[in-house]
């Protein structure tokens, strides 16, 4: 059975629109089986930056406990971490993490910034960062609970230049708009790991697909290709969890519009 652990957090997004993140959450969770959803209540102050470089720092280091406790009461079931802005997938992926541990990045944009390099200060700009250990205190993993070379990111199409020379610099795999799922499930593999998680980010997707989201970026995947990818991963490797991240709805009628693809992610990472 997989559990739905709701957290509507947008204090780690860069957009003028991230309280949608809140809607878009809560309309996501609305389509989901209530008795399966842990909600996790987010402040709704935005937080002081307490001199780390990352905005808001403070209620995201809060959040990161709430969402810590929240995963701890869940034994022996697999979660998908609902958002959000991205920064969820820390205590999410910091839940799982094992030297056996592939990430699979689903995402427009790398998340790679440090708190030096990050043109905004936002936090889901500097998620896989922390994921890999290099953040502020309280937003980081341990240096090693992930490593990079069992990171593959897959649909990234918008690197600053900072964040390509630190993939590069790492050996981060990163796989294009054209690569099929059975070469992303491939690239999984060949990382060595024996379990993945998934994190997708809706942004991921091309716009004429998903058009709730703050950040649009051209030449995004179809729906029908992220679905074959996470089931293709899914295929080879165990899934240890997922999130699903950065739905951003511009009106309630435009979250029912776009509903009915993410209820097919959805079902592609919940699928028993």
């Amino acid at each position: 059975m997989t559990r739905f652990v709701v957290v509507p957090q947008w204090q780690g997004s860069p957009s003028t629109r991230a309280m949608a993140l809140v809607d878009g959450a809560d309309a996501i969770a609305g389509d989901l089986p209530s008795a399966a959803c842990l909600r996790v209540e987010v402040p709704s102050e935005a937080g002081e930056s307490l001199d780390t470089g990352v905005r808001r720092a403070s209620t995201l280091r809060r959040l990161r406990s709430r969402v810590d406790e929240a995963l701890a009461e869940i034994d022996d079931e697999r979660v998908l971490v609902v958002g959000g802005d991205c920064g969820v997938a820390l205590p999410a992926i910091s839940h799982v993490a094992g030297d056996d541990l592939a990430v699979v990045w689903f995402d427009a944009h790398g998340d790679l910034h440090s708190p030096a390099s990050s043109p905004s200060g936002a936090f889901a700009g500097m998620a896989l960062r922390g994921i890999l250990g290099e953040c502020a205190t309280g937003l980081a993993l341990p240096r090693g609970a992930v490593t990079a070379d069992r990171v593959v990111l897959a649909g990234v199409r918008a690197l600053d230049d900072e964040e390509h020379a630190f993939a590069t610099r790492e050996g981060i795999r990163h796989l294009g708009r054209e690569t099929t799922g059975a070469q992303i499930a491939q690239a999984v593999v060949d990382t060595g790991a024996k379990r993945v998680y998934i994190h997708v980010d809706l942004d991921v997707l091309d716009p004429a697909h998903m058009t709730g989201v703050a950040d649009a970026q051209p030449f995004g995947l179809e729906a029908a290709a992220l679905i074959d990818a996470i089931a293709a991963i899914r295929s080879v490797l165990p899934l240890a969890g997922s999130t699903l991240t950065g739905f951003a709805p511009q009106s309630p009628q435009a979250a029912v519009e776009d509903l009915g693809t993410i209820l097919r992610v959805v079902g592609a990472l919940a699928k028993e």
